[in-house]
């Protein structure tokens, strides 16, 4: 099995693990993957994101004409390290409403099945929801 789409996505990685930030256009993924690379994580990619379903699950990586670079509103495009064909560990919507105490729910992307959770993207506590939302999806 080897399916590979691009999608509208933000990606960044911690420990090898990453995790796709979804959602419409202005909503913050951009932000938050900023605020998130601030805290130890990794560029994988900015605004598209490729992702390529394998056997052993879903992958991701730039699109080269963008690979290393992330859009800072009010700054402009900079270039940063990044990480390549990762595995996806967990998809976070950006732009959904956020219920109190959701149930476990996933999102299927290229065919395969991710967990996934919604998130207030420009939140102060967004960046350690993410982590945390991560961490439950690492132990299921």
């Amino acid at each position: 099995m080897s399916a590979a789409d691009t999608i509208h996505a933000s990606c960044v990685a911690l420990d090898g693990r990453a995790i796709l930030l979804t959602g419409p256009s202005g909503v913050g993924k951009s932000d938050l993957a900023l605020r998130l690379i601030d805290r130890g994580w990794e560029l994988v990619s900015d605004d598209y994101t490729i992702v390529t379903a394998r056997d052993e699950g879903l992958f991701a990586t730039a699109p080269v004409t963008i690979a290393g670079q992330i859009e800072i509103r009010g700054i402009g495009i900079v270039t940063m390290p990044c990480r390549a064909d990762l595995p996806v560990f967990l998809c976070c919507e950006l732009g959904v409403p956020v219920d109190r105490m959701p149930e476990p729910r996933s999102v299927r992307i290229a065919g395969v099945h991710i967990p996934c959770s919604a998130i207030s993207a420009l939140e102060p506590s967004a960046p350690i929801k993410v982590e945390q939302a991560l961490y439950k999806a690492s132990i299921a």
